[in-house]
């Protein structure tokens, strides 16, 4: 632990405005920044089991998913969104779209929960959706506009004090009169070359022209990287309308992600996407495409730019594809060795609704890929919706774990031959 402490007060120190404080930070940050006692002593813990896990149980009876593999119940976690699996394989942090990021402990390695609760009591999060990891045991969280560093998380999760410092200070991550209750569920993932990478949905069904240019400078519609001391920001990704889950490679470190299509143009168009990215930069068509090769109609008469990149899979319309994550654990069969497994959160102004379902899609050595159901079964004979399953992660057996939002849980899938 005190290797984490020293390389903490080292970041912090060489990242130097990086992680500067001011006033309009709340006060705990700064204690914690400054390793002090912020006088918080209670956590909120989430039972686990009793009546509402049964009934959730009695759901997945109702999943099908292909020969030898199992879904079971993890643990109750409410508003469970993406999951960011500890190095150490110590604890799960799972973001919300509220206030709240919980930490999932299972202490007797039974593959079930033994214990959920509040991470970080004292600090104030907004829409702290996306915790990511990096090899090194740091943990991001990148919320509605400001991105937060946790040195050793892992080991400081147990108090509710942790070490905490800004990597991106609230205001910081995009212009505040930007600021949306629509699209803003970030997602963070480290790339191969140690930069973090961040997805910024816009928050329009489509903007308006006279909205891009601001857009483009500061990658809200697209996605940004930096140096994890929070220097070097650049627009990676462009063309994007609200991309919530991304993830690289394992053998090429090309960048992957889902991406969220416009709605109000019929209930079959325009397809979700899962798009690949080979280069910096590269541009994917938002907003002159709504979706696939379907033109906006606000952008039918624009020019497309030239070097629009159109997409390696598409997806059906309106089941919202969320979080994604390559599979490179050893408990599936080796088909599945690198390939994508990602969540349909389900469509919500559909005619009949689609989604609610967890998709895998094979990609061959040209880079080709295929999309098709893994997991389905959430959304029942009536069209009503018993789960909506949100993101997926990797526990260190090379089982799956995939959030769901709206029951407040995640679940487990595992495979035996």
């Amino acid at each position: 632990m005190k290797r984490y402490l020293a390389g903490a007060a080292a970041i912090a120190v060489a990242a130097g405005g990086a992680y500067a404080q001011n006033a309009e930070v709340p006060d705990n940050l700064e204690k914690l920044s400054n390793f002090q006692s912020t006088g918080t002593t209670e956590f909120t813990t989430i039972e686990q089991g009793g009546d509402f896990a049964e009934g959730i149980k009695k759901t997945l009876e109702k999943i099908t998913l292909p020969d030898g593999f199992k879904i079971e119940l993890y643990a109750i976690v409410p508003d469970a969104r993406h999951m960011a699996v500890g190095p150490q394989g110590i604890v799960t942090f799972v973001g919300t779209r509220k206030d709240k990021v919980w930490a999932v402990t299972d202490r007797n390695k039974d593959r079930v929960a033994d214990e959920v609760k509040d991470f970080a009591p004292s600090l104030q999060f907004t829409i702290p959706n996306g915790p990511c990891f990096g090899d090194d045991g740091f943990l991001y969280i990148a919320e509605q506009n400001r991105v937060l560093l946790f040195p050793a998380a892992e080991f400081f999760y147990e108090s509710p004090d942790v070490a905490a410092f800004n990597l991106v200070a609230q205001g910081e991550l995009i212009p505040p009169d930007e600021e949306s209750f629509n699209h803003t569920a970030r997602v963070c993932k480290i790339g191969p070359d140690g930069m973090i990478y961040i997805s910024l949905g816009q928050p329009f069904n489509v903007p308006a022209p006279e909205k891009m240019e601001k857009y483009n400078k500061h990658g809200i519609g697209g996605m940004i990287r930096m140096n994890t001391d929070g220097t070097g920001r650049e627009v990676y990704t462009r063309g994007i309308r609200n991309s919530v889950g991304h993830d690289f490679h394992p053998e090429t470190g090309e960048l992957w992600f889902t991406d969220n299509q416009v709605d109000g143009m019929g209930d079959d168009i325009p397809p979700g996407e899962i798009n690949r990215q080979t280069a910096a930069g590269q541009n994917f068509g938002f907003p002159w495409y709504g979706g696939g090769s379907t033109r906006t109609n606000e952008y039918k008469d624009e020019e497309v730019p030239a070097d629009v990149v159109m997409p390696a899979s598409e997806t059906v319309a309106h089941a919202a594809d969320l979080g994604m994550e390559f599979y490179d654990g050893g408990m599936f069969p080796p088909k599945y060795k690198n390939a994508i497994f990602s969540a349909q959160h389900g469509s919500w102004n559909r005619t009949t609704p689609v989604g609610a379902r967890v998709m895998v899609t094979f990609i061959d050595d040209e880079g080709n890929a295929a999309t098709e159901p893994f997991a389905e079964g959430w959304i029942d004979e009536n069209g009503e919706y018993l789960g909506r399953p949100a993101a997926v992660a990797e526990l260190r057996d090379g089982s799956l774990l995939i959030s769901d939002d709206l029951a407040g849980a995640l679940y487990r899938i595992s495979y035996e031959k």
